[in-house]
Parts: structure tokens; C-alpha cells; sequence
């Protein structure tokens, strides 16, 4: 087990290569801005919302995302060749290419709304199975870039309502999750391939100046429907906002953001929605947020807390490598296991973020049986420990080579992922701390520790120190946690003479 934490690093450091430039704004801290300027299309909220939806929002820890629409009935291959080397991930396979693409695949693709019928679907078992995992929250597509929707829109006629199945997914979904006490935000795809009156430039002529206003007045037609169709819904998760004709539409997608929040009062929406005038996206031209929270850590996570400059944020993340629809063929690709997944579960909340795992269920509406398993993985040790992930914060203490600090109120956490083999942990503290630990516990079936202050005294160490020594009859396959009760230092570290040189 106590490897973990090294494989865990490994696969994020796997994740930071080959960033576009555009994105490196995700690998490291970012850069201030010298001098401000006006603008006029910036964030429409304050920084760091205060309100009663965002408080909600930072205490969930823990979501699931769905992944879910005519991607799914071939599941990343067709006619037994896989898509993997043609396509990017597997909700993208209406782009395959090259020579293992089918013929005339695109056509084949956009007709196969004529075979979505998932009869074995059912939202009701989806939703009690994310509560039994510990979710919190959900993030389901209604439309993704092949803008196939859903929902039975009236603007479209590419809808669930023409396929065989004709029912109202999202309408299930909001209820059946709502039912169980989850909350319910909606990701929306701009970009829609097959949409005659998109493109992926800027309109330039008068022509194409129309046909894109048609565009987004539609855009917003959708929008405003589901705000009117699920008004239980917390709040928009947008994809596909990178190309030019969305990045010159900023005075359109600046007035549709303050009219969905006007709409919809406490609505949650994430950076990656619109840009400024002069196109820069999820911070804008003076480095400000353009949304209530940090929508960019897409499968990676901030090295440092530092980073996020105390920024609301979310990371979501797949089971295999990429790829967020159904798969059908897993092998030959590395899934993390769920001691990967609560690794990054507890390095996401230990630094004020929520985790947020992508499941992709297959054409009849049923979930990757190795997502059943990490469910009832994940979900078995969030019974035990979920005390250390919901309505956590920041410690504010350095990070440890064993492990994850979380804090609540006057409780200190420490998800434990490599056991010393002294058996002894050892917290680090510093000698100025207005609060220490106390008393110290094991989270999983409450039995006290010995604790001990050491004052290791060692020349220019800014911290001293706090023993948790484990029993060694207690035996774990799992991460396990410690608790802790914070008070006031009850020995104070002696003052020694610095080391002559």
C-alpha cells in the first residue's frame, strides 16, 4: 500500500505531458498580471461567492460524472475493429479517421439515433448506486458535441424523442439523483459537429454572420429550456467553447451568462463557459476567473495549493487512461484501481477541491462492470472515512510524505497511504502554531493512539513535532485515517542555541 502514493504521482506526472501551449496555464503557478486594464466583459460574480449554493458546492468532495449518448452503442469500435488509433477517446468517435475508419462513417454515425433504445436503463439504480459510492453531486451530459440531446428539445429534431426508446432521459436522471439527495448540474457542449449553422472559425462573411446568429440563438433556446425543464438543477458544467466563432461571440455570451443567472438565482457555473474581448478563456485579460469556479483540471491536478490562489476548483477524471463514453474493450490499458482514484480523491479535497469520476455506461444503459466494482470499492471505504472528504478544508499544513491533511472545525485529518514501518507517525507542526494535535484517534473504529510531542532539535527547524504511534496489531489493506483533536500547544519547544559554524 505504501506505493501507492508513488504510482499515484506517476500517472498525474504522465498526465502533464504534451500540453498545448494554450493549456499551460494547468502546469504550474499562474502568471501575474502587471497592470490591469478596463474591460468590459469580465466576471459577472465576485471571486469567491459567499452564498448558500457555494458553500454547498466547495463541502461535496466527492461527484460523479455521466457520460452517455449515441457514443455508446458502438463503445469505441465497430464491426469488431477498434476506433483507438482513429479517433481521440471514445465520445469522440464520430471523428474516426484514417485507414481503420469504416466507410462513410459519419453518415453511419448520425443515423444511429434509429438504435438508441436502452432498454436496460434505468436512473433509479444509477442514482442509488452513486449515493452508495459517496457522490455527492452529479454532472450529466444532456448533449455532447455530436449534439445529439437528451432531452425531447423543441429546437431540434435530433433528440432522444426520435430514437426508439422517445423518453426523457434527463428528466429521469435530474429526478432520480435529486431523489436520492444528489445534486444534479448539467454539461452542455457548445460545439456541435453536425449542426449546419456551426463552424469552427469566425464568421466572416454576411452569410456565414447569419447562419451562426441562428446558431446561437439556439444555443440559448436550449439553455433556457432546461434551466425551465429542471429548474432542481444546481448549476452548468460547458464543454467545447475553444473554437473562434464562440470566442468572438463574447457580448452574446456575456449577456446569455447573466441571463441564465438571472433566471436561475445561485446558479453554478464553471470558468470554461465564455471569454473576454479579447479572448482569453477561464481567467480573464486581468487574470480573474470568468466563472465561480476553476473549470481547467481535466484529468490533472495541481502540484501545489498554491496554485489555486484560493480559487474554488474541480478535477474530473476517467477510469482508463482517456476516453469518457463507453468502452467496450478495456484491455491493454492501464484503469486505475480505487486506491488510485482515493489517492486523488484525497489530494483533490486536501486542497479544497471536489473529485468528480467519469462513468461511461454502454448502449443499453448499463455501467462498465469494472465501474460496478470501483463503485462498491470506493463507496466501502467512504462509509468508514467519508468524516476526512465532505465539508473539508486545506490544513494548512506542508504536505506529508504519508499521506493527505484535511480539516473541519477542530479536527485534523490524516488519510494515511504509506505506513511507516516504525509504526510511528509522525506530524509535523509549526513551532508558532496556535493549535496542535492533542489527542489522536483511529477513524475507522475510534480507538485512541498514544500521543507525544518530540522536539527533535534540530538547528533552524522551523516545526516541531507530533507522534501517533500505531498499533501493531492493526492491520489495513486500505488507506485508513487519523484523527485528530486540535487545542493548545500543552508543552512549548525549548529555545536552543543555534549550531556555531
Amino acid at each position: 500500500m505504501r506505493y501507492n502514493k508513488l504510482i499515484t504521482a506517476l500517472l498525474l506526472g504522465a498526465v502533464f505531458t504534451h500540453i498545448p501551449a494554450a493549456y499551460s496555464q494547468w502546469t504550474g503557478p499562474r502568471k501575474k498580471v502587471e497592470k490591469r486594464i478596463d474591460l468590459k466583459y469580465g466576471p459577472l460574480t465576485p471571486a469567491h461567492r459567499k452564498d448558500e449554493a457555494m458553500e454547498r458546492f466547495r463541502n461535496y468532495g466527492f461527484g460523479q460524472f455521466i457520460h452517455w449518448g449515441l457514443y455508446a452503442i458502438p463503445g469505441n469500435e465497430w464491426n469488431g475493429v477498434s476506433a483507438r488509433k482513429g479517433a481521440a477517446a471514445s465520445e469522440w468517435i464520430r471523428t474516426w479517421s484514417g485507414p481503420t475508419a469504416p466507410k462513410n462513417w459519419k453518415n453511419i454515425y448520425d443515423q444511429l439515433y434509429k438504435q438508441f433504445n436502452p432498454k436496460g436503463f434505468d436512473a433509479g439504480v444509477w442514482a442509488r448506486q452513486a449515493k452508495e459510492m459517496g457522490a455527492k453531486y452529479l454532472i450529466f451530459t444532456t448533449k455532447h458535441h455530436d449534439g445529439f440531446a437528451l432531452w425531447p428539445s423543441k429546437y431540434t429534431d435530433y433528440t432522444v424523442q426520435k430514437s426508439p426508446y422517445k423518453q426523457d432521459i434527463v428528466k429521469q436522471v435530474v429526478d432520480a439523483y435529486t431523489a436520492e439527495g444528489i445534486d444534479v448540474f448539467l454539461y452542455f457542449s457548445i460545439m456541435e459537429w453536425n449542426n449546419s449553422n456551426y463552424m469552427a472559425k469566425a464568421p466572416s462573411t454576411a452569410g456565414e454572420k447569419a447562419k451562426f446568429a441562428k446558431f446561437l440563438a439556439y444555443t440559448r433556446n436550449q439553455l433556457l429550456e432546461l434551466l425551465e425543464n429542471y429548474p432542481q438543477i444546481k448549476g452548468f458544467w460547458f464543454d467545447g467553447t475553444w473554437d473562434q466563432s464562440w470566442i468572438q461571440a463574447y457580448d452574446f455570451t456575456y449577456k446569455l451568462e447573466k441571463e441564465l443567472r438571472d433566471k436561475h438565482p445561485g446558479l453554478i457555473i464553471g470558468s470554461r463557459f465564455r471569454n473576454d474581448e479579447y479572448g482569453k478563456r477561464h481567467f480573464d485579460s486581468n487574470g480573474d476567473m470568468l466563472g465561480d469556479y476553476e473549470q481547467g483540471w481535466e484529468r490533472k491536478m495541481p502540484k501545489e495549493f498554491e496554485w489555486l490562489e484560493g480559487r474554488d476548483w474541480d478535477c474530473v477524471m476517467t477510469i482508463p487512461p482517456n476516453g469518457w463514453g463507453f468502452m467496450k474493450d478495456w484491455s491493454g490499458l492501464y484503469t486505475k484501481t480505487s486506491d488510485d482514484l482515493i489517492d486523488m480523491l484525497m489530494n483533490c479535497v486536501s486542497m479544497n477541491g471536489n473529485f468528480v469520476l467519469n462513468f461511461g455506461p454502454d448502449g443499453n444503459g448499463r455501467m462498465h462492470p469494472g465501474e460496478d466494482r470501483l463503485a462498491k470499492e470506493i463507496g466501502d471505504w467512504i462509509k468508514v472515512n467519508g468524516e476526512a472528504v465532505y465539508g473539508v478544508r486545506h490544513a494548512g499544513l506542508a504536505p506529508s510524505r504519508l499521506g493527505y491533511f484535511t480539516r473541519k472545525e477542530d479536527n485534523l485529518y490524516l488519510t494515511v497511504f504509506n505506513r511507516p514501518v516504525n509504526n510511528i507517525v509522525r506530524i509535523a507542526v509549526p513551532k508558532t502554531a496556535a493549535e496542535v494535535p492533542v489527542a489522536a484517534k483511529l477513524l475507522q473504529n475510534g480507538q485512541s493512539l498514544e500521543l507525544k510531542h518530540v522536539d527533535m532539535g534540530l538547528d533552524l527547524d522551523k516545526n516541531t513535532y507530533y507522534d501517533i504511534v500505531l498499533p501493531e496489531v492493526y492491520v489495513s489493506s486500505k488507506p485508513f485515517v487519523l484523527k485528530m483533536q486540535l487545542g493548545s500547544p500543552k508543552t512549548q519547544s525549548e529555545k536552543l542555541m543555534d549550531a556555531k559554524m
